[in-house]
């Protein structure tokens, strides 16, 4: 029977999960000292393991060279800009992964996003705390246009929840969708025509070479002065600094982000924003996600490929 590691400290303090999981393998070790491994600390904690429950920690090919034991590693989450998938299939490891697996809880959050931030929730609850009763006139979100930059599981559910609001929705996707466009009244945009039109800005990306910053400084610009930008996806899609700098000048209205480039974020003048809402990578997390992450990885364990460019994630 295969010796299995659990790097992830999410389901390694997870009692169903744990319990699940020791009910279909004997061999297991747990990362309960909640450490966060890393190169040679993860080599070591994964040392002589055949398989691998991971969640956040990064996998290139040095880490895949010191542990030839290793043979399958199964994804608790989505996200996977952390394994070198190139590297992961030159060396012959099976990856198991589903995606969407906890598309509701981030799509819910992004319209808690939206919701707060037309109202100005944040702002108006900071004042009356400090004695301040001051009445603002906010929007609803029904009738919004709404862009979605990158229409995959997240950004398709996302257009679901949407459509009882009565949301105009607006998609920008490297590949085309068209039943499900014709389906949801959804229209098929081009980035800049997203940028300019939409009331709401949010991104459903994975991180690589081809989305870095792919919302610049210019792209930010292209927003109009009454939009809200959500980013709920990965850090490092948005020019942070940028950012700030339209926030402070209110040349965009407000902004969410869930993820920053480095997280914890560092930039306490950003953070401070009234017109920034920010939350600590819990896009994925409500209980409900945590659970059908952990059972999906499980079942990874065992129904797992190879990767493969353009086919496999």
């Amino acid at each position: 029977m295969s010796r299995i590691a659990v790097t992830s400290r999410s389901f390694s303090k997870h009692p169903v999960l744990r319990e699940e999981l020791l009910k279909h393998y004997g061999d297991v070790i747990f990362n309960d000292a909640g450490a966060k491994l890393a190169g040679n600390g993860l080599i070591a904690f994964l040392e002589g393991r055949g398989k691998a429950i991971t969640a956040l920690e990064k996998f290139d090919g040095g880490v895949f060279s010191a542990l030839p034991e290793l043979t399958v590693i199964s994804k608790y989450g989505v996200g996977l800009d952390m394994i070198d998938l190139q590297a992961m299939a030159k060396h012959g490891v099976k990856l198991g992964w589903t995606g969407g697996v906890n598309k509701r809880s981030v799509s819910e959050l992004v319209i808690s996003f939206a919701v707060a931030l037309l109202r100005y929730v944040p702002e108006l609850n900071a004042e009356v705390k400090k004695g301040v009763w001051r009445q603002r006139t906010g929007r609803q979100l029904s009738g919004q246009t709404v862009g979605i930059v990158g229409c995959g599981h997240i950004g398709k559910d996302l257009i679901r929840l949407l459509q009882p609001f009565g949301c105009r929705t607006l998609a920008h996707d490297i590949r085309n969708f068209p039943e499900f466009y014709e389906e949801t009244q959804t229209e098929p945009a081009g980035l800049e025509e997203l940028l300019k039109t939409a009331d709401i800005v949010t991104l459903h990306l994975p991180l690589d070479s081809t989305t870095q910053n792919i919302l610049s400084a210019e792209r930010l610009s292209w927003m109009k002065p009454d939009a809200i930008l959500i980013n709920a996806a990965r850090g490092g899609l948005v020019d942070e600094a940028a950012l700030k700098t339209l926030l402070y000048e209110n040349r965009i209205a407000g902004a969410a982000f869930d993820v920053f480039a480095t997280e914890p974020p560092e930039d306490s003048d950003l953070l401070n924003l009234p017109n920034f809402l920010v939350t600590p990578h819990i896009g994925g997390s409500s209980a409900e996600a945590i659970l059908d992450m952990g059972r999906a990885a499980i079942k990874g364990l065992d129904v797992n490929r190879i990767p493969e460019a353009g086919v496999y994630p």
